[in-house]
């Protein structure tokens, strides 16, 4: 990577003092960067993995609908780092990552339960949650460079939220 490249800034947390349930992914993709919204690739899974999990038409919904709706079923998103430079989208180019001041939940979401990590590069914070009384869960990446299935990724991320699921 150039030593010259870009300090990439995250995006802002979507919470409120109503979420109980936090989502933390990596740092946003460019697309997402792009767009100033969270998941915005068109193929990552994240907002189709939500609709399951919420039973909500997210795909129908612009992105500050998208943000309300969240925020109804008291889930909140953010991402571990807020800074970070990065060539592509992959979390592995991921370099001088700074991690995001995480004393702002117990200010603006104290009702947070438990924090769900959206693949494995965020949760390696999954420790440090769990160790400040979180319930903690690493969830399959919505990341289509994850590739397992989306029946199957909607199915645990289903079972996360205490839902049965039928496969």
């Amino acid at each position: 990577m150039n030593a010259d490249s870009c300090l990439l800034t995250g995006l802002p947390p979507i919470l409120d003092a109503g979420v109980e349930t936090l989502v933390l992914g990596s740092f946003p993709s460019p697309a997402s960067l792009a767009a100033q919204h969270y998941y915005a690739h068109r193929q990552n899974q994240f907002w189709r993995v939500m609709a399951e999990v919420l039973g909500e038409p997210l795909a129908e919904f612009d992105y500050a609908e998208k943000q309300r709706c969240l925020l109804r079923h008291r889930v909140g998103v953010w991402d571990v780092y807020r800074v970070c430079r990065r060539e592509g989208a992959l979390d592995l180019a991921i370099e001088a990552a700074e991690q995001n001041d995480f004393s702002l939940l117990w200010k603006k979401a104290p009702r947070i339960r438990r924090v769900f990590f959206n693949g494995q590069t965020s949760g390696r914070f999954a420790r440090w949650f769990a160790e400040q009384g979180y319930e903690t869960r690493i969830l399959p990446s919505t990341s289509p460079a994850y590739t397992l299935a989306f029946v199957r990724k909607a199915a645990i991320w289903r079972e996360a939220w205490g839902q049965k699921t039928e496969d």
